[in-house]
C-alpha cells in the first residue's frame, strides 16, 4: 500500500510542474522584439502540429524581421500548400521575395494580396513596397498610382510620401513632386532623401531654396 502511495506521489510530483509550463506565446515574443525565440517557438509548434497556419504566419513575420528571406519563402511557399488564400502568408512570401529582388514574384503576391484583402491591415505597406518595385522596373507612373495608395491607407509615414516625391520626380511631374516632397518635411523635416529631393526640384524649376 505504501509503495502504491508513493508511486502516485511520484506521479504527480512529476505531473504538475509540467502542467504549470506553458508554452511561451510566439506572437507576443514577436510583439516583444524577440524574433529568435519567437521562431523557435513557431518551430517547435509546427513539429507537433504541422499544418498549424497561425505558427507559419508568426514564423514568417519573425523570419522576415531576423532578415532570414530565404527561410521565410520556404516556409510562406509550405504554408501556401496548406492554405493556397492565406492573406498572411500571401503577404510574407511577396515581402520575402521583394526583399530577395525578385521583381515579379514579389508583384504576383503583392498584387494578389491586394484582390483578396483591398482593407487589410498591411494594405499600406503592400502598395509601398510595390511601388519600390516599379521605380527598381522604371515604371514611374504605376510607382506614382501604388504610392499615392499607400499615403491614402497611411498618410503618416514620411518615407512613403518622400518615395511617392521620387517617382514624380522621375517622371518629371515636378510640381506634385514638390508638394510630396513638403508633405514628407512636414512629417520629418530631417528625412535626408526629402530635403535632398526638394533640393534637385529647386534647381530644376529654378526655385529659392526654403527651411523645412
Amino acid at each position: 500500500m505504501r509503495s502504491i502511495f508513493s508511486l502516485g506521489f511520484l506521479v504527480v510530483g512529476i505531473v504538475l510542474p509540467l502542467l504549470g509550463q506553458e508554452r511561451p506565446d510566439a506572437l507576443q515574443l514577436y510583439r516583444d522584439g524577440n524574433y529568435q525565440r519567437a521562431a523557435e517557438v513557431c518551430l517547435d509548434e509546427l513539429k507537433e502540429t504541422p499544418r498549424n497556419m497561425n505558427s507559419y504566419v508568426v514564423l514568417g513575420w519573425s523570419l522576415i524581421k531576423l532578415g532570414r528571406y530565404k527561410d521565410a519563402l520556404e516556409y510562406g511557399l509550405k504554408a501556401l500548400e496548406i492554405s493556397r488564400y492565406d492573406v498572411r502568408v500571401i503577404q510574407i512570401v511577396g515581402e520575402a521575395y521583394y526583399y530577395l529582388g525578385n521583381n515579379q514574384e514579389a508583384l504576383k503576391y503583392l498584387e494578389e494580396y491586394t484582390v483578396i484583402a483591398p482593407t487589410g491591415d498591411l494594405i499600406g505597406e503592400v502598395y509601398y513596397q510595390m511601388g519600390e518595385i516599379f521605380i527598381r522596373l522604371g515604371e514611374y507612373n504605376r510607382a506614382d498610382l501604388a504610392l499615392s495608395t499607400a499615403v491614402f491607407h497611411n498618410p503618416r509615414i514620411a518615407l512613403y510620401w518622400a518615395r511617392l516625391a521620387y517617382a514624380r520626380e522621375q517622371a518629371k511631374d515636378y510640381r506634385y513632386a514638390m508638394e510630396a516632397y513638403g508633405k514628407a518635411l512636414q512629417l520629418n523635416p530631417n528625412l535626408s532623401d526629402a530635403l535632398r529631393g526638394r533640393q534637385r526640384l529647386q534647381g530644376l524649376m529654378g526655385q529659392p531654396e526654403s527651411r523645412p
